[in-house]
């Protein structure tokens, strides 16, 4: 996932770490899941190319200005019109 070795145990998700960033470029789906969305927007930060997520939407439910501190913090959250 976004080129790193992920495992899945039960309801627990494993990211392994090789010591460097990770490739990222990948589109997550996020089945409308403001945990996931956080989490891959949180990783985008230390991947060499940009990760996406199909839907943030989520996101605002449980944190509103998640966008924005993240961004304040470094990020660089865009909204995409792509489906």
């Amino acid at each position: 996932m976004c080129g790193s070795r992920v495992e899945v145990e039960g309801d627990t998700l494993i990211i392994h770490g090789s010591g460097h960033p990770p490739p990222g470029g990948g589109r997550v789906t996020t089945a409308f899941d403001h945990r996931i969305a956080m989490a891959f927007l949180i990783l985008g930060m230390v991947t060499k190319a940009p990760v996406a997520v199909d839907d943030a939407a989520a996101v605002a439910t449980s944190f509103p200005g998640f966008v924005s501190l993240m961004n304040e913090a470094g990020a660089r959250i865009l909204e995409s019109p792509d489906p």
